[in-house]
């Protein structure tokens, strides 16, 4: 049986304003993605990829056209409803990790819980969990800069793992990463997927893309059929 869509897309379409000009980043995109799968967007730089991306994540906002993801139509939510969304259903890894230096790895995985009701020992047993499930669970008290890249990149996907959200969005996770490390972090991203999520993962690599369910190509805001 086929599993039911996470996220319908319905004639997206997403026009920045630089200027004078306008420049239309998406244009009439239909798409769907099926829960549990991991998507792969591939395209050149300015084709669109990231901006569909943030739109589906509640980053961004499309200038018009329908995106429902868990049946919420995102692109109609306030603001404080928006980050309230986000906060519940989606978990962010990008490019650069962002995590605070002056934090351990085990505080700045906590930092989406201190948002949530949970007490000390809830957090605690959710960042643990969360830090375990990325092999990292002996580094917890570590500082970013006593890491290697590919922990950073590991601790950043426990981060977005902590909340547990159906929809996690990567976007040139592996860029910042070797061969060894950018490995690793798709290898996570491939058992998460296995395991019930939805990864949406933004790259320009092709190996990296091999690693998703299925891979879609965007050429001047359009998918390429």
């Amino acid at each position: 049986m086929t599993a039911a869509p996470i996220v319908q897309i319905r004639q997206l379409t997403k026009i920045f304003q630089q200027g004078e000009i306008n420049v239309t980043a998406l244009d009439s995109i239909d798409l769907e993605i099926n829960s549990g799968e991991f998507l792969t967007l591939m395209g050149p730089s300015g084709s669109g990829k990231s901006t569909l991306l943030h739109i589906i994540a509640g980053i961004d906002r499309p200038t018009s056209g329908d995106c429902i993801v868990q049946e919420y139509n995102i692109a109609e939510l306030d603001e404080s409803a928006l980050a309230d969304w986000r906060n519940q259903n989606v978990g962010f890894v990008f490019q650069t990790f962002n995590l605070i230096p002056v934090l351990s790895a085990y505080e700045n995985v906590e930092l989406p819980l201190l948002l949530t009701q949970l007490n000390s020992r809830e957090r605690r047993r959710l960042v643990t969990t969360a830090l375990d499930l990325v092999g990292l669970a002996d580094r917890m008290k570590h500082l970013p800069k006593q890491l290697s890249g590919g922990q950073e990149q590991r601790v950043a996907i426990a981060r977005a793992l902590v909340t547990d959200p159906r929809l996690v969005v990567a976007d040139e996770p592996t860029g910042n990463l070797d061969s060894h490390y950018a490995t690793e972090v798709l290898e996570i991203l491939r058992t998460l997927s296995s395991s019930g999520k939805t990864v949406i993962m933004v790259t320009h690599d092709p190996k990296a893309a091999a690693y998703g369910s299925r891979s879609i190509h965007l050429e001047k805001g359009e998918l390429v059929r």
